[in-house]
């Protein structure tokens, strides 16, 4: 992997995207929307906000994030430019490495917006450093960037990408814990949980919204997280192909 490649990658898609004003602001401004109208439907009990809003302040942008990199991606591929960039001197894992990286930068500004919104705007009450709360969603956003890319490889067309997000994020969604604890699932379901990388997002953000300190329980989540998305973005680079069959 070259950094100076990766990086010139990552320019490129950023170029691309000034350019396309109408998807900046679905991606920076979905998420916020999201959590304002979840503010307002439990505004007779903020406990309960408090509870889901934490929670979906990571999914949100892991959705959002998953479905703009694997429609951006395999763009593309249909378009030929794939093939054009890896005919001359660029590794796969330099070209995945840049699209990790141009959205990973957007994944920061869509963290940072969204949860400044729900700490100092609509209430979201946490026990823990919102730093940390900061740090989980930004995680969670770039593993949405990793699975978007590595999904994008097995799609010939824009619907079948979309497909892709009931097929790899509503199973983990329905099993993260987020509509029933975990312990009250039936067991296999709680076991397969643990597979899911959602699942450790969400119990990160509930450990910064129970716990003051950094606890060893975020910190497992944590690593599962970023261990996660470094795997998926691996996958992402052996898979990719030079154009949609």
């Amino acid at each position: 992997m070259n950094a100076a490649r990766t990086t010139a990658t990552a320019a490129r898609v950023l170029r691309q995207l000034r350019h396309d004003p109408r998807s900046i602001a679905l991606l920076l401004l979905v998420p916020c929307v999201m959590l304002l109208l979840l503010r307002y439907v439990f505004d007779g009990s903020p406990r309960t906000f408090d509870s889901i809003g934490a929670s979906l302040l990571g999914i949100f942008p892991l959705i959002t994030m998953f479905l703009v990199t694997s429609i951006a991606t395999l763009r593309e591929r249909t378009s030929g430019t794939l093939e054009r960039l890896l005919a001359m001197p660029l590794a796969k894992a330099d070209l995945i490495g840049g699209y990790a990286l141009a959205f990973g930068a957007v994944a920061v500004l869509q963290s940072i917006l969204a949860t400044a919104l729900a700490l100092w705007a609509l209430g979201l009450d946490v026990t823990g450093s919102p730093w940390l709360l900061l740090l989980i969603a930004l995680l969670d956003a770039l593993l949405g960037t990793a699975l978007g890319l590595f999904v994008s490889a097995f799609a010939t067309s824009e619907f079948q990408a979309v497909q892709f997000m009931p097929a790899v994020l509503f199973p983990q969604l329905l099993l993260c814990g987020l509509f029933a604890p975990r312990a009250t699932m039936q067991p296999v379901l709680e076991a397969i949980s643990y597979a899911f990388p959602m699942t450790y997002a969400v119990d990160g953000m509930n450990q910064v919204l129970t716990h003051p300190d950094i606890t060893p329980t975020f910190v497992r989540d944590l690593a599962v997280v970023i261990a996660c998305a470094l795997a998926v973005l691996a996958l992402g680079a052996a898979t990719l192909r030079r154009r949609t069959a």
